[in-house]
């Protein structure tokens, strides 16, 4: 199994590298399965070529233990979901489940999503980017790690094809404001009906994590924006 996480050392990174081990069922999984449904950073993106067929394109920016990717490939078999994540168990566990279920419409990079953004999706070619439960970074002086901020609304607005929506959660009050501010600003269309967040779309199931905190009270928002046509 290759190793082809290197990230340019210069830039400030929204992700910090856990100490995690994959499991054995996560390692079997890639070794037989990863030139199956991991793609090369050094190899040219071309979306009809990785996975056969031409289709709506949708990207994942850090896909977890990859459980809600799955299930909403598996959900939605008319889509393409492109799967962006640094750390090697999560990849593993969601190349072992769609080995187990038979999923074919998910291809995977194990890198910086910025990166990948930048240097391998054609710009106007997404019809989606979902960026769920990124890390808070709670420290205001580390806010300036955080995603999503005005480069990065940028650099989505040229990869979003016209009529392509960004959809990010959180479940930190105010990262969502932060958020809402940054993207009202853009350009980019709010699809909430009130102009501030989203209902939980069918699509986005809830993770056990995110079940356990709505339990406890704990708020979740969800923010969706779209590309003009």
């Amino acid at each position: 199994m290759p190793n082809p996480l290197h990230v340019d050392p210069s830039r400030i990174r929204s992700f910090i590298r856990r100490q995690s081990r994959a499991t054995a069922g996560q390692r079997q999984a890639m070794d037989l399965y990863w030139n199956r449904y991991c793609l090369a950073v050094a190899q040219p993106f071309d979306a009809a070529s990785a996975f056969g067929r031409s289709a709506p394109l949708v990207l994942e920016i850090g896909f977890g233990n990859g459980a809600s990717l799955a299930d909403m490939a598996q959900a939605n078999p008319g889509v393409n979901y492109l799967g962006v994540e640094v750390h090697g168990p999560g990849v593993g566990h969601l190349i072992m489940l769609l080995s187990e279920r038979g999923i074919e419409n998910v291809r995977i990079y194990h890198h910086d999503a910025i990166e990948i953004l930048e240097r391998k999706i054609p710009d106007a070619s997404l019809s989606g980017v979902h960026l769920f439960f990124p890390d808070p970074w709670q420290k205001r002086k580390h806010h300036k790690r955080r995603i999503v901020r005005p480069s990065f609304i940028e650099l989505l607005q040229k990869k979003l094809a016209a009529g392509g929506y960004f959809h990010a959660a959180t479940d930190w009050r105010d990262y969502a404001r932060e958020m809402l501010g940054l993207l009202s600003a853009s350009g980019l269309r709010n699809l909430s009906p009130n102009g501030d967040y989203c209902p939980r779309p069918d699509y986005r199931s809830l993770t056990k994590f995110e079940q356990r905190g709505l339990r406890l009270g704990h708020g979740v928002w969800d923010l969706i924006f779209q590309q003009p046509e």
